[in-house]
């Protein structure tokens, strides 16, 4: 590090990394355990889609509902944001991806604390003098307002209070508020030059590097506040922000390390970063966009139509895009993926390990894009077709936004095609639709609220209830139940016989549903005896069909009651299913041995992607960027076998996460893991972290027979697998299937392949016999059909009902009545089972003149009430009147001379 020998010569200018270390550094000497950044999926956290701050991995603790292993935390944790996609890049401080520094205490220090570090670690360790650093509190923390003016020193006229709006931190029901943020003065020069600028104005010479919120109040649904008996602190502080004030750079694309990545994607480009309007916009959404999914499907993120995958699919399609407008050609983002992971693999080595897997991603999501931006090309054509032949000057705006959003087709290319064809793009309606998007966007990300609407029902209901869970020990417990829901959600003080609800019990053996792993069932008896074979009257008994942990530590029993009632306060027996946990122990550990299998077989980028461990079967999904060959799924099957036979045994140790990682064992990307961690060993096979339940050897698992292998997803792929008895039912439902076919077809068993390849091939010969004769008479019948033709002024129009075995058979008819035209429009009929079938063709010269295909066959379909379209050349459509045929054929003729008489 080194001084800035530039205006603020009291700062430090340090690197990006130097900055990470300094203030990671500087808290765990203030007693912090240093924690490394958590995954950007949350983990067990329905009411967030991605990371967004530094807390969010900590939310339980700020709600009570667990606790931490540490009073003090720091962290710089990566986080992605967008709600505002749109201006990243239009402007330079926007940006989806970013790393927020943070420190957290749990209960421990507070205000005071809070802000004297604060101010130290800006003025010591950063080197800002005071003279440039400025405060904002919340309106009426005095408290607050002491501190930093009596302890630190910070004149009065430099500590701005401002309204709950900017400086009171609430997100719906929950932990909230007050925060004071801390604000840097870049000078006069950097600024606007207004006499009025100040920690409002938006020109850049007042930047916030650092949000400290107090969080001394709990918000119920009613909008009040109650002080927390435990007081707790949250602050952030965005790294690449403070970074580009260190670093005397403009903006957070300048610093040393993003500037890297921005310098990639405009070598690409061929162009030259800092000469402002287009290519500087497109190279900062590529450089922020590629970085963002990077992170993300390092994570395990996968491009899909919804959720966190969709995110990564609109960060990707947009970066792509953005590449072509400046002149990029073919696949390039994998090239700035990889640049991307240079620089940052330092820091999280993870991208490196996985760089094959993530590289591949991304690469093959492009390659769909530019597939999707060929279909949307041919889709503009069509629009811009139609709008000729209906003699409008301007492609609507929902057209437009059609083709933005399904086809990713920019927008500004629409209005470039466009142009070139003397039409105007709806710009208004473009918008419009956008808007409507963003507000869709926005209500299905809900209101960020700390719980969501089943969570705040189960706090209400249980409180700061806990659950001990036993299960991995024993499968029946005595146990206390400290809370009971009724059928409606509501805390109740019994059920009693017929009543379903939920039981929260002191203890349980049962397993929770969670990782992929089916709940445990069994019963809950309270009394004497109490088994469900006893006596009326021998006690209570409760029939358990699941469990969950839906807030916190608390494991909610779903129960029937079967005889008597059940109390809070009862002491209770539970009693789980010992085959039912037993199946479900075979299958789990199967996933184990079949995800070390298909790692072995398929190569190191495999990782788990998802899984559902029942009594019945198992399903493990896993990143694979091709279809598994018959010969691979047989050598995975093979290899989980002997694995099996080989009985050897599985060791499961509770270690900390570091020496988990040290060990090398597996994790997952969306689950949660706190100090200490459990390690599932199976012999030298595999190591996984994970807390579900597994047999003690593997030969307890008997056979696993794979069912099925497909793809579910972009470089997602499923296997479904039985074990145990399981596979004795799949081999006996399979050979009677087999000797069924046998008998119908009147030959052994061993025959049948060879007689269904025989019948499969006589099939094939039959089907082309009957299409070389389908044609031979079609090919017949044209003379006749052409000699009937009609002329529309001085253009030969044939409108015919023909007969045709499908579609292609339509349009192979219609390109040789075409041809033997030489000029004219030819407009077929058929009648393909219920429905109708229509096929268009204008000549090249007929085309030129106006005379519009799809304009033709549209009017055509719509007299038999369908529809369709297409090229001005060619176009298909359908109908579903077939009464209506004769009917339509003369409404597509009159289209022709609608647009003759023109």
């Amino acid at each position: 590090m080194r001084r800035c020998s530039g205006r603020a010569s009291g700062v430090l200018l340090m690197k990006t990394d130097e900055l990470r270390q300094a203030y990671l550094k500087f808290f765990e000497s203030k007693g912090h355990k240093v924690l490394p950044s958590a995954s950007l999926i949350p983990a067990g956290d329905p009411t967030l889609l991605l990371t967004a701050a530094g807390m969010v991995p900590f939310k339980p603790y700020f709600l009570g509902t667990a606790k931490p292993d540490h009073l003090r935390a720091t962290t710089c944790q990566k986080c992605v944001r967008t709600g505002d996609i749109e201006n990243v890049g239009r402007t330079t401080r926007h940006g989806t991806f970013f790393e927020m520094l943070g420190n957290f205490s749990f209960g421990d220090y507070f205000k005071m604390e809070a802000i004297t570090w604060g101010w130290e670690f800006v003025t010591r360790v950063l080197g800002f003098s005071p003279k440039q650093l400025w405060i904002t509190i919340y309106l009426d923390d005095d408290e607050a307002f002491e501190i930093w003016n009596k302890t630190v020193g910070v004149p009065a006229d430099r500590i701005i209070r401002k309204d709950k709006k900017d400086n009171f931190w609430e997100i719906g029901v929950g932990p909230c508020g007050p925060c004071s943020e801390i604000h840097v003065d870049r000078g006069a020069d950097v600024g606007c030059g207004s006499a009025d600028c100040g920690l409002d104005c938006d020109c850049g010479r007042f930047i916030e590097i650092w949000n400290l919120v107090f969080i001394q109040f709990h918000c119920d649904e009613q909008g009040n506040y109650t002080p927390l008996e435990h007081k707790g602190i949250d602050t952030g502080m965005g790294l690449e922000r403070v970074a580009a004030v260190l670093q005397n750079v403009p903006t957070i694309f300048d610093t040393d390390e993003t500037r890297i990545i921005r310098d990639s994607a405009a070598g690409l480009a061929g162009v030259t970063y800092g000469e402002g309007g287009l290519p500087d916009m497109a190279v900062r959404i590529i450089a922020d966009h590629v970085r963002a999914s990077v992170f993300m499907v390092g994570d395990g993120i996968l491009p899909t139509n919804e959720g966190r995958g969709y995110v990564l699919r609109r960060l990707l399609r947009r970066a792509a895009r953005f590449g072509k407008l400046i002149g990029i050609k073919g696949v390039f983002l994998p090239r700035v993926a990889n640049a991307v992971i240079d620089v940052m693999r330092n820091t999280y080595p993870e991208l490196a390990d996985g760089r094959e897997r993530i590289v591949r991603t991304i690469q093959l999501e492009e390659e769909r894009f530019l597939v999707a931006l060929d279909q949307g090309s041919a889709v503009l054509e069509s629009v811009i077709a139609r709008v000729q032949s209906e003699g409008g000057s301007c492609v609507p705006g929902a057209d437009a936004f059609r083709l933005y959003d399904t086809f990713g087709f920019p927008f500004e290319l629409t209005v470039e095609i466009a142009g070139e064809r003397g039409l105007t793009v709806d710009q208004s309606g473009f918008d419009k639709a956008m808007e409507a998007q963003r507000e869709r966007a926005r209500a299905a990300r809900g209101g960020n609220a700390y719980l969501d609407e089943a969570s705040e029902r189960y706090h209400a209901a249980i409180g700061e209830a806990t659950t001990e869970f036993v299960g991995y020990d024993r499968l029946e417990e005595q146990a206390r139940i400290i809370a009971v829901i009724g059928s409606d959600g509501v805390a109740a003080q019994a059920l009693c016989q017929g009543e379903q609800g939920e039981i929260v019990l002191d203890r349980t053996p049962f397993y929770a549903a969670s990782g992929g792993q089916q709940a445990d069932t069994g019963v809950i008896v309270a009394g004497e005896g109490g088994r469900e074979g006893d006596a009326v009257g021998a006690g209570a008994v409760a029939q358990v069909m699941g469990a969950s942990k839906p807030l916190g530590d608390a494991v909610v029993h779903a129960v029937r009651v079967t005889r008597g009632s059940l109390a809070v306060g009862d002491v209770v027996t539970a009693r789980v299913d010992e085959d039912h946990r037993a199946a479900i122990r075979r299958n789990h550990t199967a996933t184990h041995l079949l995800h070390a299998a298909l790692r072995k077989v398929l190569g190191s980028h495999v990782q788990q992607a998802g899984s559902h461990v029942d009594d019945e079967r198992l399903r493990f999904d896993f990143s694979h960027f091709e279809a598994v060959g018959p010969e691979q799924l047989a050598s995975v099957e093979r290899l989980a076998n002997e694995w099996t036979l080989a009985n050897v045994p599985v060791d499961v140790s509770l270690v900390t996460l570091d020496e988990a990682h040290r060990m090398g064992a597996m994790a997952l990307f969306d689950e949660k893991y706190g100090n200490l961690v459990r390690a599932v060993r199976v012999g030298d096979v595999s190591l996984e972290l994970c807390g579900g339940t597994h047999v003690a050897r593997t030969g307890d698992i008997g056979m696993i027979k794979i069912v099925s292998e497909g793809g579910i997803a972009a470089g997602v792929r499923r296997i479904e697998a039985v074990t145990g008895l399981g596979t004795l039912d799949y081999a006996n439902r399979t050979r009677s299937a087999l000797r069924e076919v046998a008998d119908i077809l009147k030959v052994p068993e061993d025959s049948l392949a060879a007689r269904v390849d025989r019948l499969m091939q006589d099939l094939h010969d039959q089907e082309r016999e009957v299409h070389r004769l389908t044609q031979r008479l079609a090919a017949g019948s044209i003379d006749s059909v052409v000699a009937a033709r009609e002329m529309v002024g001085d253009v030969a129009v044939v409108a015919a009902a023909v007969e045709a075995a499908d579609a292609e058979s339509l349009r192979n008819l219609a390109d040789q009545i075409r041809d033997r035209l030489g000029s004219g429009i030819v407009l077929l009929g058929a009648v393909t089972g219920d429905k109708l079938g229509f096929v268009a063709c204008v000549t090249r010269d007929l085309v030129e003149l106006g005379y519009n295909a799809g304009a033709i066959v549209k009017e055509a379909a719509r007299a038999a009430g369908g529809g369709g379209g297409g090229r001005p050349d060619m176009a298909q459509a359908g109908g579903r009147d077939v009464s209506k045929l004769d009917a339509a054929l003369a409404a597509g003729v009159e289209a022709v001379r609608a647009r003759k008489a023109r």
